[in-house]
């Protein structure tokens, strides 16, 4: 049976929702084999509600628990590897890797193998459950479909040395937004020795510091105390060689939904295909057909934490085919639908913080007529905890409790672009009935206003918070938009 972990649930241990238990499975690298697939859907239609979600780290969560999961079940997900073998390790945040790993044009290194090699490390040491939950780890292997600006404790990205040594730059969570690159390059062979060094110092620093009650220490604590100098000085004494240094500092990447769709891998005649799923949301009757789907090419299923799924490694003569399977489960592969991009926590009805129904506001979206001509990511959050989405995105709305005469409503603090805050820029707040004419609103005025082809993001950080708001006001707008936008 689940007992409770209020924060960071995880398989064995999960937690109270305003819906029921929820369950978090670790999929390390985000790979799934059909027979994987096909467990996660008996126990999402045994124990939940028929359904999974795809989370932001490339997990899958199960909500809704209302019957307790049987030992057997336990059993036969660790048999699978889909449960931790030691139940203690079982809430550690997953292994983050593009889903791309392995198959992208543009990558430096197959991270595949490292990812199984860390996850296999961490499995077999009981004693890394003293370390927080939210302990986060990332490799990227320098793909076009980058996990670089996913928020991680430690992250190695892909690097090409000036003396043309292909490796890691190490970029460690030193501000708790996202990942900093440290100015360190590790050669590809001597990366899990570093990252299980590091890993070593903070399991020290934890156990030097927490009494046991209260929360862990997490990862940017032991940087903000130590500083990451001495960290990495620390991990040099544990490694008995000195780690290469570099002046220059990688660039940061963009979060992109260009992975939906058809493209072509680096292996000769085939391709992947990037599929979307609203609000990360698959039935498990469409899982097990996904699955299905994956028999005509390597059995695997790949989750990103865009909350999208791949299908890896079909051969290019199938894909006609494959697209039209898709449509048929009522799936599509387009990344310029509203859906496409949509990310919502799962608001008052699912957590108790929540101060809006996020998850029905957002689906209402997928209605709207407008045409877009490139993927727009608009965020719903259901409070300023920002669970879903940590990353910027292009329209973000923040669950409020607003006035209106007397009475307390339902509301959203709007915020656009990437500049000032986690959320953006904040330009207004709606009540929730203006949601869908406010951003309607929003993309007539950017799509007309803008520059060629340039992304809402560019366009809405180049222009100052009085033009914004002043375009965004709808008591204003009106001389800028004539008409409503049909697709």
């Amino acid at each position: 049976m689940l007992s409770e972990l209020p924060t960071c649930p995880g398989l064995f241990f999960g937690s109270s929702a305003q819906d029921g238990m929820l369950a978090r499975m670790r999929i390390p690298g985000g790979i799934l084999t059909d027979r994987q697939c096909n467990a996660i859907a008996d126990l999402a239609d045994q124990s939940g509600a028929g359904y999974v979600q795809v989370t932001n780290r490339a997990n899958v969560q199960i909500r809704e628990i209302q019957t307790p999961i049987a030992p057997d079940v336990f059993r036969r997900l660790q048999t699978l590897g889909l449960a931790a073998n030691i139940t203690s390790l079982d809430p550690i945040r997953n292994i983050m890797a593009s889903p791309t790993a392995g198959i992208d044009l543009q990558m430096l290194i197959d991270t595949r193998p490292w990812v199984k090699a860390f996850d296999d490390y961490l499995q077999s040491h009981s004693e890394w459950a003293a370390l927080s939950a939210k302990f986060s780890v990332c490799f990227d292997g320098g793909e076009l479909v980058s996990v670089r600006d996913r928020r991680n404790d430690i992250a190695l990205v892909a690097h090409r040395s000036p003396s043309s040594e292909i490796g890691f730059r190490v970029c460690l969570n030193v501000d708790g937004h996202r990942s900093g690159d440290v100015g360190v390059f590790i050669p590809e062979h001597q990366c899990l020795e570093f990252v299980m060094a590091l890993t070593q110092i903070y399991l020290d620093y934890t156990q030097d510091y927490y009494s046991g009650k209260g929360r862990k220490p997490r990862f940017r604590d032991l940087l903000s105390r130590w500083g990451v100098e001495h960290c990495l000085e620390r991990v040099e004494q544990l490694l008995g060689f000195s780690l290469q240094r570099e002046t220059s500092f990688l660039p940061l990447s963009s979060p992109s939904y260009h992975h939906l769709g058809i493209h072509s891998q680096n292996q000769p005649g085939l391709s992947y295909v990037g599929i979307a799923l609203p609000l990360g949301r698959l039935e498990s009757w469409q899982l097990r057909e996904l699955a299905k789907l994956t028999h005509s090419a390597s059995g695997k299923l790949c989750l990103t934490p865009w909350q999208t799924i791949l299908i890896p490694d079909v051969s290019d003569d199938r894909l006609d085919n494959l697209e039209g399977a898709i449509a048929n489960l009522g799936l599509h592969i387009s990344s310029i639908r509203f859906d496409s991009a949509l990310v919502a926590c799962s608001g008052q009805t699912g957590c108790a913080s929540g101060l809006t129904d996020t998850q029905t506001q957002a689906l209402m979206l997928v209605g709207l007529t407008a045409h877009l001509d490139q993927p727009l990511n608009i965020h719903f959050s259901g409070c300023e905890k920002s669970c879903a989405q940590q990353t910027p995105s292009d329209i973000a709305l923040v669950g409020i409790a607003m006035k209106e005469g007397n009475a307390t409503i339902e509301g959203y603090d709007v915020y656009v672009g990437s500049r000032e805050s986690s959320f953006g820029r904040r330009i207004r707040s709606v009540n929730t009935s203006e949601v869908l004419s406010l951003i309607e609103q929003i993309l007539q005025i950017y799509q007309q206003q803008r520059m060629l082809d340039e992304s809402f993001k560019i366009f809405v950080d180049r222009h100052p918070i009085d033009q914004l708001k002043q375009w965004f006001d709808s008591k204003n707008n009106q001389r800028l938009v004539s008409h409503s936008i049909t697709g």
